[in-house]
């Protein structure tokens, strides 16, 4: 179990660097307070409830391997080019609403339970979670889909993306990938997927081992950050 710890938060987590090859659950317990996250991701761990929709203390994750999606070999297929048109973007217009679409629970492997919503809302209030919403032209009062994530300085951790309207969700990939890219050092920023899935490999991500993450980590949160303002 976690241990009060020091300031920046109330608790003392493992260092991943040190954890056996192949171990993912690092810790179990703590809160989910802004700063408590923070430090967490900021480490190389991010919080997975053990059991959604229950009591039972949080978990705190570092796979290895991990799943990145380096800016530069995102890959756009001409059919997702040719579907894009039909979308427009906002960044943090409707966060509640993309974080609602990702946590719906009738999808499969749904994670995101009332606890995780609480405490991403309260991160986006003071501007280190934001969302990316995807628009149709035909439908523009209604979400097509999108994506959420957390940003410390240069680190994107893409949490959830759900769609509505077929090629939403990647196109809201594009959009972040864009995003990102905008910024100073674009090849050193790390947007962390977390785990490498065959949907993702598809867009240009690739599973790293946990020292190569850890390395990447500690050159983008030298960086600043894309979305807000910079936390550490």
């Amino acid at each position: 179990m976690l241990e009060p710890g020091n300031p920046p938060s109330r608790w003392m987590f493992p260092n991943p660097a040190k954890a056996a090859g192949g171990r993912e659950l690092l810790a179990i317990g703590g809160d989910l307070e802004p700063s408590t996250l923070v430090d967490a991701y900021a480490r190389g761990l991010f919080p997975m409830p053990l059991s959604p929709g229950t009591e039972v203390p949080i978990g705190w994750i570092s796979p290895d391997p991990r799943g990145i999606l380096p800016v530069d070999s995102f890959h756009v297929s001409r059919s997702l080019r040719r579907n894009m048109r039909r979308f427009t973007f906002t960044v943090d217009r409707v966060f509640d609403e993309v974080v609602a679409g990702c946590a719906d629970p009738d999808r499969t492997n749904g994670w995101i339970d009332d606890r995780m919503v609480a405490a991403y809302h309260r991160l986006h209030e003071v501007g280190l979670a934001h969302s990316i919403e995807v628009w149709a032209f035909a439908e523009q009062s209604n979400l097509a889909g999108g994506l959420f994530g957390v940003e410390i300085n240069g680190l994107f951790a893409a949490e959830s993306m759900f769609h509505r309207v077929t090629d939403a969700s990647k196109a809201a990939v594009a959009e972040l990938v864009r995003v990102v890219s905008a910024g100073d050092h674009p090849k050193q920023r790390l947007i962390d997927v977390q785990w490498l899935t065959p949907h993702l490999e598809r867009l240009g991500a690739r599973a790293i081992g946990r020292p190569d993450y850890l390395d990447r980590l500690r050159c983008a949160l030298a960086l600043q950050p894309v979305f807000g303002s910079s936390p550490i």
